[in-house]
């Protein structure tokens, strides 16, 4: 087999990325034991970009969410977020951050909604507490509601609302203050296939209309497979990425899977490659003009013993 790389996305020159994370490490401690969440994870995002994250239970995803989104900091290593070195915050930093530079999409539309206020008042209210005057409050939860398409539901609260239509008023309560960054974690994880849909392109207009950057952590097919960029992640390091581009003679989206360099020259290859040609423990590696080779070991590898 052989192994290649490119570029994760097109970049504008001189515009720095919404989010840069370089080699970001989290070890917890809990009862004498350390664990290694991340293990010089590397990611970047550029503006306006809307990504999607994969991984298996306990790679890391949840531990990234929680340190971009201000709630941990990292043990080593950088995370950037619209220029804020998520490291070095100090409390009240902090606070500012989450209210006005990221905005937080939970996998259940109750945790952004109050259920004894309507949509138009839960939209209001992450304004009200950024201090935006009352008349442009109206205003802009309207407009939000609008773009995503629940514009009809401003005067009912929560329980008078489908599944669907409260996912949706719940995003509009994470962009109200217009957030440079979204995270979205799982959030069509406890919908139908329609209401699934009716989310996704709400994502969507937020990310287009509200230039939005987004990242969406999912196991959705539908979602996973529906943005031009999909990055897994893998033993707490991004290990491939999947870019999706439009073919203009056919008319059909090319899908194309790419190993994630890091800095130091390390690569993850995906397991189905490696399970499929029995590769453990080691490779043996070939430079060629234009590639790099990667082989089993076979039994007679110099490394192995006479």
């Amino acid at each position: 087999m052989t192994t290649s790389t490119a570029p994760a996305t097109h970049r504008e020159p001189d515009v720095p990325p919404d989010v840069l994370c370089d080699n970001l490490v989290r070890i917890f401690r809990a009862e004498g034991i350390e664990v290694v969440a991340l293990q010089g994870l590397d990611l970047r995002i550029e503006r306006g970009e809307l990504v999607a994250l994969v991984g298996a239970s306990g790679s890391g995803k949840s531990t990234l969410l929680g340190i971009l989104s201000g709630l941990d900091a990292p043990s080593a290593g950088r995370a950037l977020v619209a220029g804020h070195d998520l490291a070095h915050l100090g409390r009240r930093e902090r606070l500012a951050y989450r209210r006005s530079t990221v905005g937080f999409l939970f996998q259940q539309a109750a945790a952004n909604l109050l259920p004894y206020l309507t949509a138009n008042e839960n939209v209001e209210l992450p304004m009200l507490l950024a201090g935006v005057r009352r008349r442009e409050r109206a205003l802009r939860a309207r407009e939000t509601l609008e773009v995503l398409g629940v514009a009809d539901c401003g005067d009912r609260r929560p329980g008078m609302l489908s599944g669907g239509q409260q996912q949706r008023v719940a995003l509009a309560v994470a962009v109200a203050n217009r957030p440079r960054v979204l995270l979205a974690d799982e959030p069509t994880g406890e919908l139908d296939t329609r209401s699934s849909e009716e989310v996704f392109g709400a994502l969507r207009r937020a990310n287009r209309d509200l230039g939005t950057t987004v990242l969406v952590v999912t196991h959705d097919a539908l979602v996973s497979e529906q943005v031009t960029r999909t990055v897994r992640i893998r033993d707490g390091r991004t290990s491939t990425e999947v870019l999706r581009r439009g073919d203009g003679a056919a008319g059909e989206v090319v899908a194309e899977e790419y190993a994630v360099l890091d800095r130091s020259g390390r690569l993850q290859l995906p397991s189905r490659f490696t399970s499929r040609l029995s590769m453990r423990d080691r490779v043996r590696l070939d430079l060629e003009p234009d590639h790099i080779g990667v082989w089993p070991a076979t039994r007679r590898d110099p490394g192995d013993a006479s």
